[in-house]
Order: structure tokens, then sequence, then C-alpha cells
């Protein structure tokens, strides 16, 4: 059975990377994106994030080799196509940690992929986590505050809202969500048939 690609969305400091963290393991993996964006502490290039300069991050859009790609404040981030395509046929899951408009350009293209969005409880709350990474500066936060309400509003678009409140919860609904969405009809239609064809 193909993989599940499952996108996980959120503003920046909405906790995708936290939930994402506990979710990934064995057949469901994680998609390296691609960014400009200078890494912060203790990030790793390929395990984070591949960091890529701009310049070769436009040569990799012209070639056609990004699943989707956006700005966010002047920094491009993106999904390496290859890896992601391939890792679905071999039958694993894959969750994308990606930006509002990389989703929308993912759904379009894979309209079969299934989209989270993780809400923080609060604009007042998402404020204290982002401050309390201590890597931005108080303008940076306040560019990502005024994103996240932008972003906020587009999160009809998605199939699950997940209220990130507490961790432990989060993780089980999502957890929850993608077991539901294996057990549907349309990715068992091949077990009926066998089922019915052994009767």
């Amino acid at each position: 059975m193909k993989g599940l690609l499952i996108i996980i969305a959120s503003p920046s400091g909405g906790g995708k990377g936290s939930v994402i963290k506990h979710i990934i393991g064995g057949s469901t993996k994680y998609s390296v994106s691609a960014t400009t964006r200078k890494p912060r502490p203790g990030e790793i290039d390929g395990k984070h994030y591949f960091f890529v300069t701009r310049e070769e991050f436009e040569k990799m859009i012209a070639a056609g080799e990004m699943l989707e790609y956006a700005e966010y404040l002047g920094n491009y981030y993106g999904t390496p196509k290859s890896p992601v395509e391939k890792w679905l046929d071999e039958g694993d899951d894959i969750i994308l940690e990606i930006e509002i408009q990389g989703a929308a350009q993912v759904k379009e293209k894979m309209p079969e992929c299934v989209s989270i969005f993780l809400l923080p409880p609060s604009m007042e709350i998402l404020e204290k986590r982002l401050t309390g990474r201590g890597t931005e500066t108080p303008e940076v936060i306040k560019g990502r505050i005024e994103v996240a309400k932008v972003e906020i509003e587009e999160a009809r678009r998605f199939d699950y809202i997940v209220v990130n409140d507490r961790l432990e919860d989060a993780v089980t609904d999502v957890k929850a969500i993608i077991t539901a969405e294996k057990l549907k009809y349309r990715r068992n239609e091949e077990i009926i048939e066998r089922v019915l064809k052994d009767a």
C-alpha cells in the first residue's frame, strides 16, 4: 500500500517541531525541507533543514525539483520532491512540516494528502513561545505574530485542526488522525477485494 502524505502546519511557534518529534519513527518519516535562512543555534544541516543559498534554491525551483516552496519573511522554504515520491512508493508515511503557501501547493498537486493545522491556544501564548526561544529580535517576533494572524485565517482550508495547548494531547490527536486516515475505505479497497476473493 502506498504511504500516506501528512502535512503539519502552524504559525511559527505553534509547536510543529515538538509534535512531529513524537510522531516520526518506524515507517513514518520526516521530509527535511530546504531553506535559505541561517541555521539557529543547535540546528544541523541535513537533519533540521538543508541550508542552501538563495541562488541554489532558485536553481532547484527552475529544475522542477521542488514539491512545494514559499517565501517567508525574506527566506525561501521548500520540499525536495524526489525523496518524498520514493518513500511514498515504498509504503512509508511522510510528514511534511511546511508553511501555509506550501501546503496549498501540495494539496493541489497531491489531493490525497492529509492536512493538519496546529493552532495555538491563544495569540498571547504564541508570543510567549516565540520570545522564550531567545533566538530572534523583538522586531522579528512582531513580524512573526502578524504573519501568524494571516496564517490562522487560512486554517479553514485544512482537513483537521488540533489545538496545541498540552503537547501530549496534541500528539495523541495527530496520531488518531493518521490512524483514522489509514483505515479509510479508499485506502483499503484492495484488502476488501482480496478477502472476498479468498471467501
